[in-house]
């Protein structure tokens, strides 16, 4: 639908059975929001003002987590505008940039935990190489590659769909997604369609056998060495493990419930949907700062000297 300006807006019909209870809604999630704030910038405040945790793994995990925010960033905020109103709306323009935003965050954390599943597998595997191979300027080579071929690769995608020529208005979701978009299409969606399922094999299944092989090699170091060694290996490998694992299958979830929309039921499909923004996003930071003690050590220092200044 067009108004007088010629701006397009779409409507966002998926927040249709959460209306009537809009403000709970509302405050159950600006509560999860914040909650992710502060869980993510805490880690992120204590790696960056502590120079003894300025390594690689550390860093990794700084930018992992500044990624949640900018993933959570781009879904939050419009989702909690769309409570307060009566009919939700976005505008074409927002929309793309919501799908941008949200897919670069997605395509970033498959890259960014590859990147780290490289950092952990030199540290363990070839521990008198790592002061070689893991250099600042590599990681800062990595996180570069990370994201600027995450937002190349997304870039891309949206620039296809934004050329598609619309014919509905009404996307059944509470957020904008590329799929969603192109189905609002009359045309030929062929060409989308392929890249984006290309898009989709190259961001996922290249960092996942890479994190598999990593992790083969890891267990068969710690196979070979002490119970200690172990211990230390994994104290710091099972974080980082349990976080690629628990975002690849809700990730997983979320692409089959997209291309099943319409056949599952709604109140799933949204509970798939938002799950996917706050399990994450509120894990990440929670199981680094208890489970690495590097972190964990610095966090405790400075709780006691807040106990011990008040």
């Amino acid at each position: 639908m067009d108004n007088s300006s010629d701006v397009m807006y779409l409507l966002m019909d998926g927040h249709v059975e959460l209306q009537k209870y809009r403000y709970f809604y509302f405050i159950s999630t600006l509560t999860i929001y914040l909650l992710i704030i502060f869980f993510n910038a805490v880690v992120i405040l204590v790696i960056y003002t502590n120079k003894c945790l300025h390594e690689p793994m550390y860093i990794f995990i700084a930018a992992l987590l500044f990624n949640s925010l900018f993933g959570t960033t781009a879904f939050y905020p419009k989702v909690l505008s769309d409570f307060l109103s009566e009919r939700p709306v976005t505008s074409y323009s927002a929309c793309l940039f919501q799908a941008f935003s949200i897919y670069t965050y997605a395509a970033s954390e498959f890259t960014l935990l590859s990147a780290m599943a490289y950092d952990r597998y030199v540290s363990i595997c070839k521990p008198l190489q790592y002061a070689t191979l893991v250099k600042m300027s590599t990681v800062k080579k990595l996180l570069f590659c990370c994201w600027f071929f995450s937002a190349c690769e997304i870039g891309i995608l949206i620039i296809l769909t934004s050329r598609l020529q619309l014919c509905k208005f009404k996307i059944n979701r509470i957020y904008c997604n590329d799929y969603s978009i192109a189905k609002l299409s009359c045309g030929d969606t062929s060409v989308t369609n392929l890249y984006g399922l290309f898009g989709l094999t190259l961001t996922v299944f290249p960092p996942l056998i890479f994190v598999i092989y990593s992790y083969a090699r890891i267990f068969e170091v710690c196979l070979r060495n002490s119970k200690e060694f172990r211990r230390k290996a994994l104290q710091t490998c099972f974080p980082h493990l349990f976080i690629f694992i628990n975002f690849s299958v809700f990730s997983c979830f979320e692409v089959i419930n997209t291309r099943l929309e319409g056949n599952v039921p709604h109140i799933i499909s949204m509970m798939v949907t938002v799950e996917n923004f706050i399990i994450p996003p509120l894990i990440n930071p929670v199981m680094y700062g208890i489970k690495l003690q590097g972190i964990y050590s610095q966090i405790k220092q400075i709780m006691s000297k807040r106990k011990t200044n008040m």
